[in-house]
């Protein structure tokens, strides 16, 4: 298949989520919460819209790396591409652990956990350096690493009951948060990863197929159909299955089945995406998708009070009602945008810069 074919959906996918993560975390944290009415048609729309950001994102990022990784294999540059990436994955978990560095708090003579606590880009960096170490080992056989991909997604997934209340004190907690929440980690490897694997399991796809004629409409037509399924009947098929075997990890899967319900609502996320390919297709969009590792910080910075412990939550609080927030939302989301664009370089070119600081570091 040709080596220059770009997937523009999956940028402005990551725009979206990017987008939809600013305006989620700047409401969740600001927003009154005696505005939180669960009978409230908007208030549902964005709950809708928030919860399928993190799956989103982690899906994506499984496909974008993934297909870069198969796409460098097929020009002789794997070897670059791994290095590359597993570069980038401790770059993530770097950056992640900076961004909830205390110091006025240590300065202050205060420790606390709350350091080590794991948040999305640790996550997101530890599942990258674990589909590259998959992949090398795989290197020979891309079908055996799909199959693997979707299986491993599966397991995970299923196997949810097991590990939800996971408490592992006997071990180091820099360790156990990547595994556990009981010391506060929002985003953990399992089930997370999970998410990772399906991206993963779709690259392969993209970059077998992508070339036939009819493979985009398939495609859209396969992601809608299997996302509905997921949504509307993933969990009426798990209680058949425990009705037949009578396995109990089958009936808690189906009474707490967010897992799979996410994963269809991202399939039919990517295939309306995909559908309008051609007309999102713009610069504005595309540069977005380029800027999320600096929207991310920046946005993180502003509402968290990364270093200084001074954020919007800590000036503002849980104070807005409704119409305040949602202009607030907006607002930040442009500011947000304008810093990374005017003041920050693309996630390529910080990239880039570690790379080159490593080597001279080896060197």
């Amino acid at each position: 298949m040709s080596t220059t074919k770009r997937l523009y959906f999956i940028d402005a996918v990551r725009a979206f989520a990017i987008l939809m993560m600013l305006q989620g975390h700047f409401i969740d944290t600001l927003m009154d919460v005696s505005y939180r009415d669960e009978s409230s048609v908007i208030f549902n729309c964005w709950k809708y819209f928030r919860g399928i950001t993190a799956p989103t994102f982690f899906t994506i990022s499984g496909l974008i790396f993934t297909y870069l990784l198969i796409k460098a294999k097929h020009k002789g540059l794997v070897n670059q591409r791994i290095r590359k990436g597993i570069t980038r994955g401790l770059m993530l978990i770097g950056i992640g652990y900076a961004l909830r560095l205390p110091i006025l708090q240590w300065l202050a003579g205060n420790f606390s956990n709350s350091f080590f606590v794991v948040d999305v880009l640790q996550c997101i960096g530890l599942s990258l350096i674990l589909i590259v170490l998959i992949y090398k080992i795989l290197l020979t056989n891309t079908t055996l690493f799909s199959l693997l991909m979707v299986f491993s997604g599966t397991f995970i997934f299923i196997t949810e009951p097991y590990y939800r209340s996971l408490d592992l004190g006997e071990i180091p907690l820099i360790l156990s948060n990547y595994i556990s929440k009981a010391d506060g980690s929002i985003f953990t490897i399992i089930p997370w990863f999970g998410y990772v694997c399906y991206g993963a399991f779709l690259a392969t796809l993209f970059y077998k197929y992508l070339e036939r004629p009819k493979f985009k409409m398939a495609t859209i037509v396969g992601l809608l159909i299997i996302g509905m399924l997921l949504i509307h009947y993933s969990s009426w098929f798990f209680m058949q299955l425990y009705f037949k075997i009578d396995f109990e990890l089958l009936k808690d899967v189906a009474y707490f089945n967010y897992l799979f319900t996410r994963l269809g609502n991202v399939l039919v996320l990517f295939a309306l995406f995909y559908l309008v390919e051609s007309l999102i297709k713009q610069p504005l969009i595309l540069k977005i998708g380029q800027k999320t590792l600096s929207i991310y910080i920046i946005h993180f910075i502003v509402i968290y009070g990364s270093f200084t412990g001074l954020g919007l939550n800590k000036l503002i609080g849980r104070a807005l009602i409704p119409w305040e927030a949602a202009i607030g939302a907006l607002l930040f989301i442009v500011v947000v945008c304008i810093i990374s664009f005017y003041y920050t370089r693309t996630n390529a070119y910080l990239y880039a810069k570690l790379r080159l600081i490593m080597e001279k570091i080896k060197s």
